[in-house]
């Protein structure tokens, strides 16, 4: 396909609306609505949000799940220039504060509640203005004007979504939108105590989601699967984006369950795939008899190792699913496998960088290596302009010359492919031999009755560091002992555990990552015991 004239979202919807007015833009649930359809249902919010005063420049916060009103309302938001600032759906109170006081939000959207957790009895807890009616002023948020609910419990401060959207009257107006102003900015965690506010770029977004579908094969014919949360940035700044750019239908599936993802893609007949490693085996754990007879399904995208994507190709038939990197800083993706390749490239690599994006490798001291020299990967071109009201966390993760660092040991090949080797803080020292995490999950994944691995380094007396591993069991069976007895008969010694935990599940953080700092806590008790019963 041709690349998009447009350079922001609400443009790039309205262009797709122009061209395919009744093509099928987006499926959830009972949900079915055309580009033209949705093109309106955006209009229609940018109504409504102007008629709380949202304007150029503002923040809406949009704390929903995969529901069919958060892509309308989010560009709704845009198409008065203003920017949608979306939050995890897993915050408590406590994290709800900081982000609307980091957010400085005018506007609040939230459902009421999402399965068991009650996000307006969080909100209400920070807000109680909320109980005395409309017209509050809130000292905690300044900066909050109107709280809008989507959903049945709406409290007497509050404004139902529902209501407002049914006195108004879509009226399309041009956006004014900016191709240069943040579109999203989505929340990461990382060293610091908080999540780091990162924004995204409407042309970037446009750009850079275009150029992810073009190496995946995407067209206007495909119907693209997606289960993880849109407010990551593997959702609304990656499969979304690449959807609308390519004006194809994206089909959502709020709560991803093996099961459900395996019905709604045999009855949308989906041709694309967006899955995590955890999602892989998930499937592969129990519906990849129904996945792989999905014939339509063709392509995809995911990250992980080897045999995780591997089995994304082999075991649920998805033959052109594409490896993948990048990191929110990156637009969700800056290097992506071509759907073409052959197998073993695509399951080794995570492609070349995508086009207006460069990447290098450089050593400790900042110095640029050669192709096959492993080192950390800097990115630069596609990437956040830096972290919102911090400039400290800006310096430090990027380098004067404008690279991203990234943190990722990796090397590139003489074709430009990069290839993932460890975290640069991850690599394991024991006993003056380097060895890597991601080499020893790779291993470790391969013991049938392993479902999910992680690996990392601790210190030691004597050894510097030890390998410890974590392991989530698919049978009850499997225990520390075995698995390192296991380990120990089929790999090299200074790569064998020398320590392991079977765990029910990893710690993550809210928004999904290994929550590593409790990873470290729990290895080091671990070597602390052991080294207390003599080892």
């Amino acid at each position: 396909m041709s690349l998009p004239s447009a350079t922001t979202l609400p443009a790039l919807l309205r262009e797709a609306a122009e061209r395919t007015p009744d093509a099928e833009a987006l499926v959830v649930g009972p949900t079915r609505w055309t580009y033209a359809q949705l093109s309106r249902r955006a209009d229609l919010a940018a109504e409504v949000l102007a008629g709380l005063g949202v304007g150029a420049d503002d923040t809406v916060a949009l704390l929903a799940p995969n529901i069919a009103e958060w892509v309308p309302l989010a560009v709704g938001a845009q198409i008065l220039g203003a920017r949608v600032d979306a939050f995890n759906t897993w915050v408590k109170a406590y994290d709800l504060d900081h982000l609307l006081a980091s957010s400085a939000a005018s506007v609040l959207v939230l459902v009421d509640r999402v399965r068991s957790s009650d996000l307006l009895g969080e909100l209400e807890s920070l807000l109680p203005e909320l109980s005395t009616g409309l017209g509050w002023r809130s000292e905690r948020f300044p900066d909050l004007r109107h709280v809008v609910v989507l959903g049945d419990r709406v409290p007497a401060g509050a404004r139902s979504w529902a209501e407002l959207v049914a006195a108004a009257e879509p009226a399309p107006r041009v956006p004014t939108a900016r191709a240069e102003a943040p579109a999203f900015v989505l929340y990461t965690s990382g060293s610091t105590s908080h999540p780091k506010a990162v924004p995204l770029r409407h042309r970037d977004l446009v750009l850079n989601g275009f150029h992810i579908g073009e190496r995946m094969g995407v067209t206007a014919a495909d119907r693209i699967w997606f289960g993880s949360p849109l407010f990551w940035s593997f959702g609304c700044a990656n499969a979304l984006v690449n959807a609308m750019s390519h004006g194809a239908c994206f089909v959502l599936q709020e709560e991803f369950t093996p099961a459900g993802a395996a019905a709604l893609m045999a009855a949308e007949a989906v041709t694309v795939a967006y899955l995590l490693p955890s999602m892989v085996d998930a499937l592969v754990g129990s519906v990849a008899i129904e996945v792989a007879a999905v014939d339509s399904l063709r392509t995809g995208a995911t990250i992980g190792r080897p045999e995780e994507v591997r089995r994304a190709v082999e075991d649920l038939g998805i033959s052109g699913m594409c490896n993948v990197y990048g990191a929110t800083e990156t637009y969700g993706n800056c290097c992506v496998t071509d759907h073409r390749t052959p197998v073993d490239v695509r399951v080794t690599t995570q492609g070349r960088p995508l086009p207006g994006v460069e990447v290098r490798v450089v050593d400790e001291a900042g110095q640029v290596l050669p192709a096959g020299e492993p080192g950390e990967l800097q990115v630069r071109g596609r990437v956040t302009p830096g972290y919102l009201g911090d400039d400290a966390a800006t310096a430090a993760a990027f380098t004067p010359d404008g690279w991203y660092r990234t943190g990722d040991r990796m090397l590139v090949d003489a074709d430009g492919a990069v290839s993932f080797v460890s975290r640069t803080t991850d690599m394991i020292k024991t006993s003056g031999i380097n060895v890597s995490p991601a080499e020893v999950e790779s291993f470790l994944a391969g013991h049938p009755d392993v479902v999910e691995v992680t690996v990392l380094g601790s210190p030691h007396p004597s050894r510097e560091q030890v390998v410890v591993a974590f392991v989530v069991a698919r049978e009850p069976g499997l225990t520390a002992a075995g698995l390192i007895d296991w380990s120990r008969a089929r790999v090299a010694g200074y790569k064998v555990p020398w320590v392991a935990a079977v765990v029910d599940e990893l710690p993550r953080t809210g928004t999904g990552k290994l929550a590593r700092r409790t990873l470290q806590q729990a290895a080091a008790e671990l070597v602390a015991a052991r080294l207390e019963g003599g080892a």
